[in-house]
């Protein structure tokens, strides 16, 4: 729960506690020095052994569809399995200057949290269903500098609370294996 000092979180870090104390879904927040790679918050640890996934912001071809994609870490992201899945141009990862605009998020800190800020409700939320497998996971609050183990179920409920309906895909591209 929101109990750290109000000094040493930045207003985007505030905002996503807060909303998860309103909505009453239980957190661990792990504070450490900033995460710019799903390499570097792999050496994190948390009591349950969660992990985090990759969180991709991307766009379709003209930029007029915006998607927040959290993918099993284990997996690749490619485009063209992706794009097909969601019956999409060819989707490519969409400007750091969007990113801001629509989530008010900065790359490394990418997270399901910034939908907090999309007031137009125009990022669609798609998640790996292998994701779902895992009993809790890892999550950025909007900063790279802090992540909240949270079950992977009120994580899905937080999405719900804000207004999306995850779209659940899956995909086959592992990460360790050649295509």
């Amino acid at each position: 729960m929101l109990e750290e000092s109000e000094k040493a979180m930045n207003e985007t870090e505030k905002a996503a506690l807060l909303a998860l104390d309103e909505m009453k879904i239980p957190y661990t927040a792990l504070h450490h020095p900033p995460l710019a790679s799903l390499a570097e918050c792999e050496a994190i640890c948390s009591p349950s052994g969660a992990k985090h996934c990759k969180n991709l912001f991307l766009t379709n071809k003209r930029g007029t569809e915006f998607y927040l994609l959290l993918l099993d870490r284990k997996k690749r992201f490619v485009t063209s399995e992706i794009s097909r899945l969601l019956g999409s141009t060819r989707l490519s990862f969409a400007d750091d200057e969007k990113l801001f605009e629509l989530l008010a998020l900065t790359p490394g800190s990418v997270s399901v949290t910034g939908l907090l800020n999309d007031k137009s409700k125009s990022v669609r939320l798609v998640i790996d269903s292998d994701i779902l497998k895992e009993e809790k996971m890892l999550i950025h609050p909007g900063v790279n500098t802090c992540s909240l183990e949270i079950s992977t179920a009120d994580l899905i409920a937080f999405a719900k609370g804000l207004g999306y309906e995850p779209r659940m895909i899956r995909t086959g591209a592992r990460a360790d294996s050649a295509l």
